[in-house]
């Protein structure tokens, strides 16, 4: 371990625009600026010394032997005038100050003033203050050195049984570390923390000399926990958590003692403590794989998520149990908890419910299918009258969806979720209605025993329906599967009550002129044209009403849809008509009726067309509307069997097509995540026999809590790799000097997340010595420096290693620049600086492929204001390849099926998109074409369109892509 790499006891914040003082000053600082004879001839005067001044003189001394300083001379000075001081500022920053400084000569020997050190420490072992005792034997914990230890024993023994427990728990922890490096000071440490351990009462005291004998001599360990294992249970949450280490280490080197200390963690299930219930948990699920033991385990993560307010500890935990349903054996013990699962969706956040539904579909069976659904239909309902949480839609939506999944998994269920969702059409949210009205048509071509109810219960809700989008699903829906007369006749009179009174133009016109009221104002203004039912002009009176204009709400839906201008859903409907109307005649044989039937809706389509052509709506109908509609009235009037054909097979095959691929690509995906999970054993695999395997294989398996504390520290590449300097193997050096500059540098840049740590190598290449060596940072684009490197003394061709933090706020390309500036010693010239060349971020580090819908992406594609448009330019002949290219340079994921990229027409296009680690979605479609009249050799052409929120993004993204073609060679 390097010393950069060190454990930190101590933060010291020193300000960077101070002037290092000299060691005279300090000199006068320690002896309270009096003649230093007079310190040698008058000891009272230091009693009466300024404390203020000398403690801001010791902390100078502390940052300047940080910088590198030696500063000999001043030790005698502190030993003499501070030393001896009883303020606890200065004995604290003395403890500081005695863990840097150096005790030792050139040649390994200890300095002879350190024996008065020693004295003063054996004093404070003994001090009447229990403070300054416990922070003495913890400065103990860091000495190195044996020969200071040797005579402060007796005291360090003595503290044991000082009546203070902050002592004590101190004494321990300096035995402890005492004995791990020096044996020989105390070989009897273990035994005497036991015996210290059998009649200490504190529970922080037990929990530090237990911890010591696990690690120092287990099986004294071992034997006092089976003295009072029935009494676990009443011990404090601290020693609980280390004995649940102890029985983890133990089991997983000895697996025979698993039924010896199983029922123990069973009992720690119950404890009062999280924390020790989270560890016991997890250590149950390491240590056995009996149903029992994993219901118990699960049982208590779920009590954990219910019970615990904090969101991220929610889902640390939601993860654990997402990862026992991995393990095939455990999946149908999880399947029996699906109802305590669900209990977390009392929790408010999103976030949280969302992992939780997303767990109880992957774990729903029919046996418990019909408990789901009615869970998820009473949440459905709860969240139709709470509208004050702003996730409140979300989850709506979320559980729409989760519905449908379980729907057409379980289609016996269709029949009780579709009347509660079928509400939810209403609703004031398109995304959730809009859900909705893709779960209702994928049920009524799927499920041809629940089409009566679903066309009942739409055209219940139909005249209810405020979005235009969600309208024109139900216009559609009605139309194609409405096959009896009865219901034939119930959508056109739904339709002409959303359509109001027609013809439309004349009813309006007739509103705007109509009889003037007795209370209504009078106002004379200009003549105002208005257009007929004939479509000819007529004049208004210059008198005209200012009757109050009447609400938007009052109006039908449909005929306020068509005002606005929206012919769109007017084409929907003409189609919808013209479906009905034809079906309607292979019905019903009377020729009168057909005629008449037909007509109603030649009507409706015909007086749509002269509102679309008048003044009154908003925005003009469109061309393309107006040939729809014209289309479906001449397809009326005909009646050709070929059109009926069209209107009424063909458009339910190409939906029954569109389904079943859809249906074939979910389990397409299903089995490849199965594949993944599932644990493939090889034929010739050898087959491990536990009562036949050695000890030291057993104890190779992975330990737990050694992986944990890796990863805490960042450390989890080592688990691959045996040699921890193995990881940097992998690494690229950065060089940032070149070999001839009197300093040279060179870095590892490590990218953890949000922080870059740059690891420099700075040597000294001349044969002078540099103080304040420096290294200087700057930073281009949304990155930031944590913290500026102290400045190093690099003796003659030494060479030291720099640690720099720099924090990374979002994804974009980044710039790292700086210099090394230097004094050297001796000479009078200015500070010398050697430019460092720059470093630059890869955007790549922090983009991860990602998964959204059609609807999701292409309500961002709308929203996403930033659009980078990038050239194809690369020398790959072959489309797909390209693709395949793109996809591994940006690691984006593609949203178009494959099938939909199979085959070969001599273009392409596909949806690409990924979030970055700071939640930023980035998008892009590629829409590429082999241009074959340049020969079967010509490269692809074409463009990659981009789109993100930030620029930032963007623009990275396409640098990214320009740089990954120019590098493609073939």
């Amino acid at each position: 371990m390097t010393a950069a790499e060190n454990v930190c006891y101590t933060l010291i914040n020193v300000p960077m625009d101070s002037e290092p003082p000299s060691e005279i000053s300090l000199k006068n600082d320690l002896g309270n600026n009096c003649d230093m004879s007079a310190f040698l001839t008058s000891f009272p005067s230091l009693e009466k010394g300024d404390v203020k001044l000398k403690t801001e003189a010791l902390k100078k001394v502390i940052i300047m032997i940080l910088n590198g300083e030696k500063l000999p001379g001043l030790l005698m000075t502190i030993i003499r005038f501070v030393l001896p001081l009883q303020d606890h500022t200065i004995k604290k920053l003395l403890l500081v100050f005695w863990e840097i400084v150096p005790k030792t000569t050139p040649d390994g020997r200890l300095l002879q003033e350190m024996i008065l050190v020693c004295d003063a420490y054996r004093k404070d072992l003994q001090h009447p203050n229990e403070f300054i005792r416990g922070s003495t034997l913890r400065f103990l914990c860091k000495l190195k050195e044996a020969e200071l230890l040797e005579p402060l024993m007796p005291a360090i023994r003595a503290c044991l049984e000082h009546r203070h427990s902050y002592v004590r728990r101190n004494a321990v922890l300096a035995i402890y570390t005492i004995y791990r490096n020096f044996e020989h000071l105390i070989p009897d440490a273990p035994e005497l923390i036991h015996d210290f351990l059998v009649n200490e009462k504190d529970a922080s005291c037990k929990r530090n000399a237990f911890m010591m004998l696990i690690h120092a001599d287990q099986d004294r360990a071992l034997d006092y926990l089976s003295t009072c294992i029935d009494q676990v249970q009443t011990f404090g949450d601290i020693l609980q958590l280390v004995i649940v280490e102890l029985i983890y280490k133990v089991c997983h080197a000895n697996p025979s003692e698993r039924a010896r200390f199983i029922r123990c963690i069973y009992n720690l299930l119950q404890s009062s403590s999280p924390a020790v219930k989270y560890e016991a948990a997890g250590t149950l699920v390491t240590l056995s794989s009996a149903p029992t033991a994993i219901k118990a385990a699960a049982q208590c993560y779920i009590d954990l998520i219910i019970k615990e307010s904090d969101n991220n500890v929610k889902l640390i935990v939601l993860d654990r149990l997402i990862e026992l349903k991995e393990h095939p054996s455990h999946e149908r013990v999880l399947q029996d908890l699906v109802m305590d699962i669900l209990r977390v969706l009392s929790t408010p956040d999103l976030e949280v419910r969302k992992k939780t539904l997303q767990l109880a579909l992957d774990l729903v069976s029919s046996r418990n299918v019909e408990e789901l659904v009615i869970v998820l239909k009473k949440e459905v309902i709860k969240t139709n009258n709470v509208t004050e949480h702003e996730d409140t839609d979300k989850y709506r939506q979320l559980l729409v969806r989760t519905l449908h999944s379980c729907s057409v998994r379980f289609p016996d269920m269709a029949a009780n979720v579709i009347p509660v969702l079928m509400e939810f059409l209403s609703d004031n949210n398109e995304a959730a209605a809009a859900d909705v009205l893709e779960f209702v048509r994928e049920a009524i071509q799927r499920f041809e025993n629940l089409r009566p109810l679903i066309v009942e219960k739409m055209l219940e809700v139909f005249h209810a329906i405020k979005s235009v989008k969600i309208y024109r699903g139900a216009l559609w829906i009605l139309g194609e599967y409405c096959s009896t007369k009865e219901d034939i006749q119930s959508v056109m009179t739904e339709v002409r009550r959303s359509l109001g009174e027609i013809p439309i133009v004349e009813s309006e016109i007739k509103k705007e002129a109509g009889e003037l009221k007795p209370e209504e104002e009078v106002s004379v203004g200009p003549a105002q044209k208005l257009v007929t039912e004939m479509g000819t002009y007529a004049t208004q009176s210059a008198l005209s009403s200012s009757r109050p204009a009447k609400k938007e709400e009052d109006r039908p839906p449909l005929r306020g849809f068509l005002l606005d201008g929206d012919f769109f859903v007017a084409a929907s409907l003409a189609t919808t008509l013209t479906k009905i109307a034809l079906r309607y005649v292979s019905l019903v044989q009377e020729k009168k009726k057909q005629n008449s039937f037909n007509a109603e809706a030649m009507l409706l389509m015909a007086t749509i067309l002269h509102l679309g052509k008048s003044s009154l709506p908003k925005k003009p109908i469109t061309d393309d509307d107006v040939d729809r509609i014209s289309l479906c009235l001449k397809v009326l009037s005909e009646c050709s069997p070929l059109m009926n054909d069209i209107f009424n097979k063909e458009c339910r095959q190409s939906l029954s097509h569109m389904l079943s691929a859809k249906l074939e690509e979910e389990k397409l995906s299903q089995k490849k995540e199965s594949e993944k999970r599932n644990v493939t054993i090889q034929p010739d695999d050898p087959i491990s026999f536990m009562q036949l395997t050695a000890k030291n294989e057993m104890s190779s398996k992975e330990d737990q809590f050694q992986l944990s504390l890796l990863a805490a520290m960042g450390n989890t590449q080592r688990k691959e790799a045996a040699d921890p300097l193995a990881s940097k193997l992998n690494k690229v050096v950065t060089q940032l000097t070149g070999f001839s500059d009197p300093v040279y540098a060179e870095a590892y840049v490590h990218v953890n997340q949000y922080d870059i740590v740059l690891d420099v190598l700075v040597v000294n290449q001349t044969s002078d010595t540099l103080q304040n060596c420096t290294l200087e940072l700057a930073t281009l684009g949304d990155l930031k420096l944590v913290e500026k490197p102290s400045p190093l003394t690099l003796a003659p061709h030494d060479f030291a290693n720099i640690k720099a933090n720099v924090k990374v706020a979002s994804t974009e390309n980044g710039i790292i620049f700086g210099n090394v500036v230097y004094d050297v010693s001796g000479a009078a010239s200015d500070r010398n600086c050697v430019v460092l060349s720059d470093i630059h971020i890869d955007i790549m580090d922090y983009i991860q492929p990602a998964s959204c819908t059609d609807a999701e992406f292409r309500q961002m594609w709308a929203e996403f204001e930033w659009e980078n448009k990038v050239t194809v330019n690369t020398n790959i002949v072959d489309l797909n390849e390209y693709l395949q290219h793109i996809l591994k340079s940006t690691n984006m994921k593609c949203l178009t099926p494959e099938k939909a990229l199979s085959g070969y027409c001599g273009f392409m296009a596909a949806n690409l998109y990924a979030r970055s680690i700071f939640g930023e979605d980035a998008l892009a479609n590629v829409s590429i074409e082999k241009p074959i009249h340049l020969g079967p050799e010509a490269p692809v052409t074409g463009h990659i369109r981009i789109r993100a929120k930030s620029q930032g993004m963007a623009l990275s993204l396409g640098d990214k892509i320009n740089l990954s073609q120019k590098k493609t060679s073939l």
